[in-house]
């Protein structure tokens, strides 16, 4: 897909920069299909602000994705291709033989005609096609990888994302991530052949704050524009940048602030960081 730019009729206009994208359909999402999606605008149970930034925006119909591929030798027929408000990827329904449809995460040249199917066994290698790891060519590209066998897709679903099958040794298959991660999981766990679509929607620019308005994002003031009773880093005769190591307005590191749980079970499957390190086995 081109990016494009407009000419500035408007001033948000010339800053602008957006995706064409012609294959997307233009008909309303199948509302079976759909739910409502309720908004809390950052708060908790007891009406408090836990995430700070957020309000507002266009409301949103939660469209319901098939993580799971568990319609197994099934060929199913690509009806179209659709956008979905609620992530960077677009989707695709698909429509199985007896009339039954779903919403997949579109891959990369995948088009409305195409046939998807999701194998038990060793399948054709096309964009769509999901079949457990042990089945798949070690080199391919691949994106919605189970981290459990027979959960449901976790690894790997943001628009223009993918991961490298390096190996499979045994029940284990190892993954390289788009972070640069090198990790293991289990070869049984299913994924999906090929590049995650929408690849250039990194490029966009909105343009203008009213568009980070409509996706429900409110403005962020920086902490050196705030008074002392503010913020720890506000305050100071004329401009100030800080000094000090950037913090949260109660104090907590804001930059290079450990978030990883430790005694998560996934973290001894990682063999490389995303930050290169290797990591130590007990």
């Amino acid at each position: 897909m081109p990016i494009v730019t407009k000419n500035p009729l408007t001033p948000s206009l010339r800053f602008r920069v957006e995706n064409s994208q012609p294959e997307l359909s233009k008909e309303r999402p199948v509302k079976s299909l759909t739910s409502s999606k309720n908004r809390t605008g950052g708060r908790n149970n007891n009406g408090r602000i836990t995430s700070r930034r957020r309000g507002g925006g266009h409301k949103k119909l939660y469209r319901q994705i098939d993580f799971k591929r568990d319609r197994l030798d099934v060929p199913a027929t690509v009806q179209r291709i659709e956008y979905d408000p609620n992530r960077s990827a677009h989707i695709a329904l698909v429509q199985y033989e007896d009339g039954e449809q779903r919403y997949i995460i579109a891959p990369q040249k995948l088009k409305a005609g195409d046939v998807v199917t999701s194998s038990s066994a060793r399948g054709e290698y096309e964009p769509g096609n999901a079949m457990e790891l042990k089945y798949i060519v070690p080199a391919s590209r691949i994106h919605c990888i189970e981290l459990l066998p027979r959960t449901k897709a976790q690894l790997v679903r943001t628009a223009g994302g993918s991961a490298t099958l390096v190996a499979i040794e045994g029940d284990k298959a190892t993954l390289r991530m788009p972070s640069g991660e090198i990790r293991m999981v289990r070869s049984d766990c299913r994924a999906t052949i090929g590049e995650i679509g929408n690849g250039t929607h990194q490029n966009e620019k909105l343009g203008k704050a009213g568009r980070n308005r409509w996706k429900g994002r409110r403005p962020r003031v920086r902490g050196v524009a705030m008074n002392p009773v503010d913020h720890p880093m506000g305050g100071g005769e004329g401009r100030t940048s800080g000094g000090g190591h950037p913090v949260s307005p109660w104090g907590q590191l804001s930059k290079g602030f450990p978030t990883r749980k430790k005694n998560k079970p996934s973290n001894k499957m990682i063999l490389v960081r995303a930050n290169g390190r290797k990591v130590k086995k007990k």
